[in-house]
């Protein structure tokens, strides 16, 4: 019984030390990331604080609206048919993933 203790101690021993080696490894290759990662951190602190200050974008708009409007206009239109767009490619991978659901479907 001792023995089969002993070797669980000794193969726990060699899984935290392989653990530790693939732990430093994955922070020496994720470095790469790192760059993509803050411009992330960036965009959601944005969106957190946009969704905090509503009055802030509003006026935003409207002084572009005012200085602007051909180019706050097409702008406009450009974000409703990319809007559209989203739209029109969720519906139909809704469709075809609803297809595949199905038994024998698709």
């Amino acid at each position: 019984m001792s023995a089969s203790r002993d070797g669980l101690a000794a193969r726990r021993q060699q899984l935290v030390l392989r653990s530790s080696q693939v732990r430093s490894q994955l922070v020496v290759q994720s470095a790469a990331l790192s760059p993509v990662l803050a411009w992330g951190d960036r965009a959601r602190a944005v969106f957190h604080w946009v969704r905090a200050h509503p009055e802030a974008v509003l006026t935003f708009g409207v002084v572009v609206v005012v200085a602007r409007p051909r180019g706050a206009f097409r702008w406009g239109m450009r974000l409703w048919s990319a809007v559209r767009l989203v739209r029109r490619i969720r519906g139909r991978l809704s469709a075809w993933e609803s297809g595949r659901a199905r038994p024998g479907g698709g």
